[in-house]
């Protein structure tokens, strides 16, 4: 056998259920990768060795074989430490929450303990998921294994640099804006970003906005398919809520489905800035797509569904939702400075501006949505630029720069947060110097099924783990 980690995820699953390699050494083998690797590209804000262990022990003596289980049981999958996991520290990425210890699990958390994952603990996040980098006052940045001097994006920047350094087959991850495809892209991997709705943000997260969803991060489509099956579903009272599969369906059994003849329109004009787009994004565009036609599909140039006047819009509804953060009283000056000027926009968007923002917002993609709706899928760059060096958004001094960086560095991403369509970002392309570049699909509205089946039939077309440079 390989070693593990050069696994997927269904493989370990796989060999845990067949007796092959048992939870426990599997989650040995991840503990120790983790404890030589993890600082050197900042994948964990906290490492559960030892509750990690007594599941996977449990997880072992549970020998039943009369029910069904997830492919996922026994597999090792961490949490990004913006969501609150039950008797382990949960810091949100922030100071102000270095010692806290959450008293309840998240909804996903539920789900993945249900499936029979082994929490390895909580990778890295920016402070309150807020900027596109994964740069905090807790520990040290999180970076790309393809090179270590490079940013691993943000805000599931942890969970992009565990996968991609072998320090956990998946990972859990957020997207309000970008926060899972942008990572993803900056460390090679698949990114998917589920539907509004498609995964509950309860018990107590609130959705306000309707731009945060969980998603899945994985080397795989079908293994980023499988983790979404382990944390898809609504709780009692969601306010949105993405209609699931028919009974007895998975999106992973989708990923062995044709996805048909399809219509793509692609844009690669900014939305969220006037920025330039690397040659690099733009080359990786145009391979997708002729890979896309050669596979029969129909690829038209269309224009995005949301244009530029959205942006005001979008920035006062991001504004108000740092506000949401509940900061003790006093700590405000610990807090990063982006986070510092967010808050500060937001505490100054009256209610009534905040509720005309997001209704006029919703209007817009809503006809932007159904103009498009003849298209099967969409296709953009997932990013603008190639990854930058740590460093090179964050600026204390000048936080309104560092929202500007931001912006310029993922124009793209952000539109299907607005939209609420599932998106996902794959690892099309690298560089001559092996630097991963993502291009992103996008789907129908609560059309997972559609855009996984045809991100796996572009995988089995044009495998990526077979062009992949070695990493490290």
């Amino acid at each position: 056998m390989a070693d593990l980690h050069d696994l997927t995820a269904l493989q370990q699953g796989a060999a845990v259920r067949d007796r092959e390699v048992s939870p426990v050494e599997l989650c040995e083998h991840y503990l120790e990768r983790i404890g030589r690797l993890s600082d050197e590209v900042g994948a964990y804000l906290t490492v559960t060795a030892d509750l990690a262990m007594d599941r996977a022990r449990e997880l072992e003596r549970d020998v039943r074989t009369d029910e069904p289980r997830s492919p996922l049981r026994g597999v090792p999958v961490p949490v990004k430490d913006l969501n609150n996991t039950r008797g382990v520290r949960t810091t949100y990425g922030s100071a102000v929450y270095a010692d806290n210890i959450a008293a309840f699990d998240d909804f996903v958390v539920t789900r993945l303990r249900a499936a029979g994952t082994v929490l390895l603990g909580k990778t890295n996040t920016p402070e309150f998921g807020l900027p596109c980098y994964t740069e905090n006052a807790l520990m040290a940045p999180a970076r790309s294994p393809w090179g270590t001097d490079l940013m691993a994006g943000g805000s599931s920047g942890g969970a992009a640099a565990a996968v991609s350094a072998g320090l956990a087959p998946v990972a859990h991850g957020n997207d309000g804006g970008g926060s899972v495809r942008i990572p993803a892209s900056c460390c090679g991997l698949v990114g998917l970003k589920p539907s509004r709705g498609r995964v509950s943000n309860g018990p107590l997260k609130g959705d306000v906005t309707g731009l945060g969803v969980e998603g899945s991060l994985g080397r795989t489509v079908r293994d980023a398919a499988a983790l979404l099956d382990a944390m898809a579903g609504p709780m009692p009272g969601d306010p949105h809520w993405a209609a699931p599969l028919p009974a007895g369906e998975s999106f992973l059994a989708h990923c062995d489905r044709e996805p048909g003849r399809l219509r793509v329109g692609r844009f690669s004009t900014p939305v969220i800035a006037d920025a330039a787009v690397d040659p690099e994004c733009l080359q990786a565009l145009d391979e997708a797509s002729r890979l896309l036609e050669s596979m029969g599909h129909l690829v038209e140039d269309v224009e995005s569904p949301i244009g530029h006047d959205t942006v005001p819009l979008f920035e006062q509804v991001w504004s108000v939702s740092a506000t949401l953060a509940l900061v003790p009283p006093g700590r405000d000056d610990e807090l990063m400075p982006l986070t510092r000027h967010l808050r500060a926009r937001g505490a100054g968007v009256s209610g009534t501006e905040f509720a005309a923002a997001l209704s006029q917002l919703q209007i817009l993609c809503r006809a932007g949505v159904a103009r498009l709706a003849a298209y099967d899928v969409l296709l953009t760059p997932t990013l603008a630029q190639l990854p930058l060096p740590v460093g090179a958004i964050f600026d204390a001094d000048d936080p309104a720069r560092d929202f500007e960086r931001n912006k310029t560095f993922t124009p793209f991403t952000a539109v299907f947060n607005m939209t609420g369509q599932p998106a996902i970002t794959l690892p099309l392309h690298w560089t001559d110097e092996g630097i991963p570049v993502g291009v992103m699909l996008a789907g129908p509205p609560a059309g997972e099924a559609l855009l996984l089946s045809l991100s796996a039939a572009i995988e089995a077309t044009a495998p990526w783990a077979a062009r992949r440079p070695a990493c490290w």
